[in-house]
Order: structure tokens, then sequence, then C-alpha cells
């Protein structure tokens, strides 16, 4: 058990029966009906064409051998090479139509499993992201399906395989019954020891998709995180990480391998036994009976072709169980439920006002981390607000529930009056603007990146955009203005320059609620004056929500709000918090004070009169 330990499953993992998963997969090969048919009938020729030849062959013999004066062999020779290559040639036009029917067959069901996969993906909460890793995501999609591709190709060849068995069976019987039968008895053999495979086989693949879900979030991790490794030196360790990961991964896939390996050959012994069975019960019917060389030859070649689609079939459930470990885990990230949940009748809303309303709301991230009891605050239309607090006050909380990205478990969040449950959210979140503490640049330039929000602003609209924030200047540091590349992750340009683009980007949008969650904490004073001036725009002209460490950025607000484990204890404007003392004041000492005007006046003085 040492090698799959750390494989456990996620908790939106789900079993599926092997019938259920089959009509999943059928649901995927109806639109492409045509493709279907066609690789069926293909196989069907094929099918009659591989029989074809040992049946003529066999007749060629008796006739050779016949002794009848009337035949001349030379042409019977040249017919009989002649008509095998013509065979040959359909055999080879039929494999190439069916592979391409086949291909194409495959190729569009996989792509719409990862489209729906993928779209599920992306519909997600923010919530569903905190629990799982993206590189165990990414391996679902791409890993996965890939792997299910090949076992639908098996699953298509199971109706030829069949078809094969049933004419050569009767082939066999009409050529010698009692041989037939001493074959027959082999086979209930062949096809327990397959069934024996079958859980065993389902159990390893699961676990070589995880171990290798395990190596894709690895890497995606370290990718991500490389900077940070690099700064500390500690590529090291992480590359002792990815060892360790890789290890198991080629350890739980090196049994997989040898498990699914046996299969055949376990099987092909047994086929083995029963043909040794048949040379003992042929030797005496062929004494017997008479049977002629030809026949001989029939039965003996189709005994051949016989064992093939058999042990096949009797292996079927064994071998696809690979592609049904992989369908189970697609499945599964398709039909994980949502956290968040909207009513039945959601519907597009448009915010006219921008009044939001908190009642009696209570949240928690999980049952050990309740974050808001019966909290009630309503910000007005238009207003500013500020949300001021120590680390896990529930600031961030507040803005994440405004944009619908987890699931609060009592009370009400109205906007406009309506419950915010109500709403179709693709067409509610369009008319929100957030900006992040550390915001996400998507590979392109700037304008691209401004665009986001906006795809149909015009170049001239764009600029005007862009200028909006500090009169355009910071326009200059870029090498290229707005067709600089800001590369991945925005990586290419500097944390001041990427909240820039980041709240132009809001500005495009021209939202009617806008969130600041912290977004001027890590920025140069020239970049803060910057961020400011456009704040004073989107102040004016939105529902803001801030969360600021800067002093500039509360004082500027209509409002303050004070939290401490999720309870709002003082709120007003900053001159009458400060009069008040309490929380805030402490606050303001602690965090603003220093950033204040008066306090680097007094700094420089004392520094002046200092020996």
């Amino acid at each position: 058990m040492g090698m799959f330990s750390g494989l456990a499953s996620e908790a939106y993992d789900r079993q599926y029966t092997d019938r259920q998963l089959a009509q999943r997969l059928l649901h995927y090969a109806r639109p492409h009906a045509r493709d279907a048919t066609l690789t069926l009938i293909t196989m069907a020729g094929l099918t009659v064409l591989s029989l074809a030849d040992p049946l003529v062959v066999s007749r060629a013999l008796d006739l050779l051998r016949s002794g009848d004066a009337s035949i001349d062999r030379g042409a019977l020779l040249a017919g009989l090479i002649g008509l095998l290559l013509a065979f040959a040639v359909m055999v080879w036009l039929g494999n190439l139509l069916r592979r391409r029917a086949m291909a194409r067959l495959v190729a569009n069901m996989i792509a719409q499993m990862r489209r729906d996969a993928f779209d599920a993906v992306i519909h997600h909460d923010l919530s569903f992201f905190d629990k799982y890793q993206s590189g165990k995501l990414i391996s679902r999609i791409s890993n996965d399906t890939q792997e299910l591709a090949q076992v639908v190709t098996l699953v298509a060849d199971l109706g030829n395989q069949f078809a094969t068995l049933v004419i050569l069976l009767i082939i066999l019987l009409g050529i010698s019954v009692p041989m037939t039968l001493a074959v027959a008895a082999a086979a209930p053999l062949v096809a327990l020891a397959a069934a024996g495979f079958r859980k065993l086989a389902r159990t390893v693949t699961r676990n070589g998709f995880r171990a290798i879900a395990d190596v894709n979030s690895a890497i995606q991790e370290a990718v991500a995180g490389i900077r940070v490794a690099k700064n500390f030196s500690q590529e090291a360790a992480m590359y002792d990480g990815f060892r360790r990961v890789n290890q198991r991964s080629f350890a739980v896939n090196v049994r997989r391998g040898l498990v699914l390996s046996n299969i055949f050959p376990t099987l092909n012994a047994l086929t083995g036994i029963g043909t040794a069975v048949l040379l003992l019960v042929g030797a005496n019917t062929v004494k017997a009976s008479g049977l002629s060389l030809g026949a001989l030859y029939l039965f003996i070649t189709s005994l051949d072709r016989f064992w093939f689609p058999m042990t096949n079939l009797a292996s079927f459930y064994s071998q696809i169980q690979s592609g049904f470990a992989a369908s189970e885990r697609i499945f599964a990230l398709i039909d994980a439920e949502a956290s968040v949940k909207q009513h039945a009748n959601a519907a597009p809303f448009t915010l006219t006002r921008g009044e939001i309303r908190f009642e009696r709301l209570g949240f928690r991230y999980n049952a050990q981390q309740q974050v808001l009891t019966d909290f009630d605050l309503t910000i007005k239309p238009g207003e500013s607000v500020a949300f001021v607090g120590h680390t896990g006050a529930g600031k961030s909380s507040l803005a994440k529930l405004i944009g619908r990205s987890y699931e609060f478990q009592s009370g009400r969040l109205l906007i406009d009056g309506r419950d915010i449950r109500d709403f179709d959210l693709p067409s509610y979140r369009r008319q929100l603007g957030f900006v992040s503490q550390s915001p996400f640049l998507f590979a392109g330039t700037v304008a691209d990146n401004i665009r986001y929000a906006a795809p149909e602003l015009s170049d001239d609209a764009l600029r005007e955009v862009a200028v909006r924030i500090g009169h355009g200047e910071w326009l200059d540091s870029l090498p290229n203005g707005l067709a600089t590349e800001v590369g991945e992750r925005g990586g290419a340009l500097s944390l001041g320059q990427r909240q820039l683009v980041a709240l132009a980007r809001v500005m495009a949008q021209h939202p009617k609620v806008f969130i600041l969650d912290e977004a001027t904490a890590s920025v140069d004073p020239f970049t803060e004056a910057q961020i400011q001036a456009a704040l004073d725009v989107l102040l004016k002209s939105s529902t803001s929500i801030l969360i600021a460490h800067r002093l500039s950025t509360v004082k500027a607000v209509d409002r303050i709000i004070v939290l401490d484990h999720g309870r709002i204890i003082q709120q007003g404007g900053h001159n009458a918090l400060m009069a008040q003392g309490g929380h805030y004041a402490t606050l303001y000492d602690t965090y603003f004070r220093h950033q204040s005007a008066d306090y680097q006046i007094t700094l420089d003085s004392h520094k002046a009169v200092s020996p």
C-alpha cells in the first residue's frame, strides 16, 4: 500500500456503474452517427473479407488435390493469387475508410468532452479553486481524456470482434461439431479469468491517473512559484519534492502496466490449453471422418482467428477499465456541484442604483471558520465605503460575497432590493468592477488587457481610459506604450504597472459597483498618487467598496466601517472616528499615521534636531 499512499480522491469524486459510463459515452457519440455508421459498415466488410481468405484457399486446396484432369492448375493458382491480391487491396481501402471515420468520431467525442469539462471548471465558484489544485484539474481535462480516446477506439472494435466470433463459430461447426465443442469447452475458463482482472484493472488505473495528476500539479506549482524558489535558493528542495511525486507515479504506473500487460498472456495460456485439447480430439476426428486437407486447413486457420476475438471479448471488461476509470474522473469533474447555488428562476439583472444590503447574514468557510454572524449593513447607492480591521476581521470575505464568489449559509444579501440569488451570475458580474491586491494579467499587450472587460472598445476610447489615470504619465514608463507586451501573468511589468493596467481595465467597464481589495498596499507613492486620481473618478460614478491599508484611500471614502471578528464595531468619517477613539484610532496609529503628511513633517524635524 505504500506506493498508493497520498493518492486520495477529491471530495467531488463519485462512483459510476459500467452501464452509466457506457450510456454517457454513447451520448457523446450520437451527434456523430454518420462516422459511427461508416465505421460499423467498413468493419462488417472487413470481417467478411478477412474470413473469405481461408474459405477461398481451402476450396483451392481441395480442387488441387481432387485429381480432376479438367482443372487447369496453373490458371487456378493464378486466379487464387489474383483473388487474394484483390482481397488485400479491398482490406487496405476498407481499413483506410474505417480508420478515418473512427479518428473523426473519437476526436469529436473527446473534443466535446474536453469542452464540457473545461466549461464546468470555469463556471465553478472561487471556493472550488480554493479546495482543489489547478494541476489536478488540468490533468483530468488533458491526460484522462486522451486515455479515454484510446479506449473508445477499443470499444468501437467490439462489434467487429463479436461478428467475427459468430461467423467463425458457424464455420467451425460446419466443418466439425466435435472439434468445435472441444474448443467451446475452453471458452468459459477464458471468460472467468478475464473477469478476475476487471476490478483490479479499474483500481490500478484509477490510482495511475491520480499519480499523474499529482505530477502535473507539482509541475504547475513549481513553474508558478519559480521566482519565490529562486529568491530563497530552494531549487534543490523544489526538485526533491518533484522527484518524490514523480517516483511515486513511476511505481504506481509500473504496477498498472504489470496488471494490464498480464491480461493477454494469461488468456493466451488458457487458449493454448484449448488448442492442445483440440489437437487431441482433432487427430481422432480426422481419422474417423476422413476430413479433407482443405477442411482441416480451414478449421486450423479459423481456430487461430477464433481465439483472437474470443480473448478480446473475454478481456473486454478488463481492458476498458482504464477508459472507464478515465471517464469516471472526467464525468465526476463535469458533474461536480457548485457550492454557489442560484434560485431556479434566476434571470439577467441590470443594476440601476447599486444599493447593497446585508440582512442577518451568516457566512463561514468551513465548520471551524465562522466569519460573519447575523451581519447587518446597508451601503447606499453611489456611496463609497472602506472596510478596515485586522487580518481575519472579514473585510475580503464581504467583497467576495458581493461578487457572489462564495455561498453564505443564512440571512440575505440584497442588491438594489433583490436577493442576489435571483440573478443570472454572468450578467450580474459583468456589472461589477474588481481590482485585487495581486492583479492577474493575460499574455498579450497592455491594450489587450484593458480591452478584456470591454472587447468592443475602440483605440481612441481605450487611450482615453488610459489617460484618465495620472494624465497618462504611466504610459511613458512603458517601452511601447499601450502596445507593450505584459508577459506571462504580467511578469514583464512592475507590480505598480500591473495595478494601473488592472484599474484601467475596470474603468473601461464602467461598473455600477466597484471593489478595490488592498490594491495600493504594495506600490510606491508616485504610483499610489496615480491610482488615487483614478479612484477619485470611480468613487464618484459607482458604489464603491474599498479594502485598503493606505491612509489616502481610507480618507477619500464617504464612510469607514471598522470590523472585528466579523462584527461592525465602529463606522463613520475619518475625523469623527478619530474623535471617538477606540479601535479605529488604534488602527490609525498602527497602520496609517506614519503615512500622513503631519507625521512626515514631525519625523523630519526630529531628524533635524537629533545630534
